[in-house]
């Protein structure tokens, strides 16, 4: 007989979903309100943080597996971060709306806008600024995913991933697996995948065991095995064998699959 609970608890973040399934095994969704993050208005930045970040220090939430930063950021026009250094970090930034004009210490110059995402190996260490010289705000999540080894030679690429080509299925837009080959490539044992769907419509996602999964509906809300996501809630998954994310209204998500 095949025997699957579900129950629903209060955690420091938000709700979570536990089911226990027929082995005994815990499954976990854990809910994360968009309303509940942290975060700085600084005028020209509205900055939130689904992890431990700057000024926003939480020694309990630093990050999800590998996943360490994911920032929701409403940068305003002509106004940005100036030149800034990193190193042993893969930083991937998903434009949602608007553009960002990114320039590095290595000469690389470049304008990733909505439906587009930047990558930057930031290796042994290298200095950037990303602005939005747009004339209206510009929207991105920033995700931050530790390497697999620090040091290495520094790089950044972009890319457009049109989002007619992402309907009704999750598409790789960046990832440390070979075979990924039309994925931007980081160096970290994870890959980010991004959709659009529409109301009705299902996609699903099977992990390997022992993986941390973090989505984030960039716009409308998903339903995620039975637990509801709305537009910038996050949701922290782990030990779920099979993930059906089926919209609620026309979604746009984008989903971290990490060691």
């Amino acid at each position: 007989m095949r025997f699957n609970s579900f129950y629903f608890y209060t955690t420091g973040e938000g709700l979570s979903k536990r089911s226990i399934g027929h082995q005994g095994i815990a499954q976990m969704i854990e809910l994360r309100p968009f309303a509940k993050l942290g975060g700085a208005d600084h005028g020209w930045l509205k900055a939130k943080h689904h992890f431990s970040f700057a000024g926003h220090y939480d020694p309990n939430n630093m990050g999800h597996g590998a996943l360490r930063v994911w920032n929701d950021d409403e940068i305003a026009p002509n106004t940005g971060f100036p030149a800034h250094p990193h190193a042993n970090m893969e930083i991937i930034t998903y434009v949602r709306e608007g553009a960002i004009t990114h320039q590095d210490s290595l000469g690389n110059e470049g304008r990733t806008e909505a439906g587009d995402v930047q990558v930057m190996s930031a290796g042994s260490g290298i200095r950037h600024s990303e602005y939005n010289l747009e004339p209206t705000r510009t929207q991105i999540f920033q995700i931050w995913i530790e390497p697999t080894a620090r040091g290495g030679q520094p790089t950044w690429g972009s890319k457009p991933f049109p989002k007619a080509d992402r309907s009704g299925k999750l598409v790789t837009i960046a990832s440390g697996f070979g075979d990924d080959k039309d994925a931007l490539p980081i160096r970290a044992d994870a890959r980010v995948l991004a959709s659009t769907l529409k109301a009705g419509e299902s996609a699903e996602y099977e992990p390997q065991q022992s993986r941390h999964l973090y989505l984030v509906p960039a716009a409308g809300s998903v339903e995620i095995n039975g637990v509801r996501v709305n537009a910038r809630d996050g949701a922290a998954i782990r030990d779920e064998k099979r993930l059906k994310i089926t919209a609620l209204e026309d979604s746009e998500l984008v989903l971290v699959d990490a060691a």
